[in-house]
């Protein structure tokens, strides 16, 4: 094996993911397509190893996926201003502390539901009277999507 030719199983090695997940991303867009070898087997190079480790790493920050389709365009376009960058970046970020305000706001909820609970008996369970009318919360917590 020479360093620019991997299969998709080596290549999902190397990244540390699974080749289903380097098919969707091929699938988005964001990874090329590869070459093919007569027998019809992907090969990728180096560059889709570093464009791979990129996305990510971009995931694990919290980037969307529209988010790092755009920074990958915008990383390969040499001699611009960071400007569309640090835009995407400062948007993501402004998500984040939205997101950990919800959170904050949900968690303080949540202990206040469970101290106020007496530990009884299902009919009098405080948590459950909280979650089942929100008028019962402390105050507006926002929507919170799924963890």
């Amino acid at each position: 094996m020479e360093i620019n030719d991997f299969s998709i199983g080596q290549l999902a090695k190397l990244a540390h993911t699974n080749v289903q997940t380097i098919r969707f991303y091929e699938h988005k867009q964001l990874l090329d397509i590869p070459l093919r070898t007569e027998a019809g087997q992907r090969r990728y190079n180096v560059d889709s190893l570093n464009k791979l480790k990129f996305i990510r790493h971009g995931r694990e920050m919290g980037f969307c996926l529209d988010d790092i389709k755009e920074l990958l365009l915008l990383s390969s376009t040499r001699g611009q201003t960071c400007e569309q960058i640090d835009a995407i970046a400062n948007a993501h970020l402004l998500r984040i502390n939205s997101r950990i305000k919800r959170l904050q706001s949900l968690q303080t909820e949540l202990s206040r539901m469970i101290k106020s609970c007496q530990h009884g008996e299902v009919a009098n369970c405080r948590v459950i009277e909280v979650l089942d009318d929100h008028k019962h919360c402390g105050k507006d917590h926002g929507e919170i999507e799924k963890i």
